[in-house]
């Protein structure tokens, strides 16, 4: 199943069950408290160490692919990196959007009083990580093919991403715009 729909059904199913959650009780409050606080740190020290064995492997394998830009086809980007730089720059993403959820629960939990998000981006984070394709990688040990084959395909719930391109003609047109640009 396609992991933005494997994370809707989840989502759904923690939220029926938040439902049933006393959280007016300040007890359970602060447990659910003390499990997405937990669950957020483990998250980030899981990201931290999948970056120290990136650092570790150093990979120095150069990755070249095609940046799609989706308004202008013409304006798609060669990139040309390492697999240690890209593993490291998707770790870094990972990591954001781990400090920007945080953020917004601070936001919604103090400042809205909102309390069911908290046991759902609890269980939610932990979702994350498994689907995290540097994790599976560095930590779970599995092969950097199919899915998991860099440059990562961006996966969304429909498949309306575009995904970068990594075939030999596409990355010799972008080199030939690369090197019109230049004279």
């Amino acid at each position: 199943m396609n992991p933005a729909v494997n994370s809707l059904v989840i989502s759904l199913g923690a939220m029926q069950v938040a439902r049933r959650i006393p959280f007016d009780d300040p007890q359970v409050l602060m447990y659910v408290r003390i499990a997405y606080v937990t669950t957020q740190i483990t998250v980030l020290g899981m990201y931290y160490y999948v970056g120290l064995q990136i650092k570790k492997k150093n990979d120095q394998t150069v990755l070249k692919y095609v940046e799609p830009n989706a308004m202008d086809k013409d304006a798609s980007k060669l990139v040309t990196t390492t697999v240690r730089d890209y593993d490291l720059q998707e770790t870094s993403k990972l990591m954001r959007a781990v400090y920007f959820g945080l953020a917004m629960m601070g936001f919604m939990h103090f400042y809205m009083g909102y309390t069911q998000p908290l046991f759902i981006q609890a269980l939610m984070g932990l979702k994350g990580l498994y689907d995290a394709k540097p994790v599976a990688i560095h930590v779970l040990g599995r092969p950097a093919e199919g899915d998991l084959k860099r440059p990562f395909k961006a996966g969304g719930m429909f498949g309306g991403a575009a995904d970068p391109l990594t075939d030999k003609a596409a990355i010799d047109e972008a080199e030939k715009k690369v090197g019109k640009k230049e004279e």
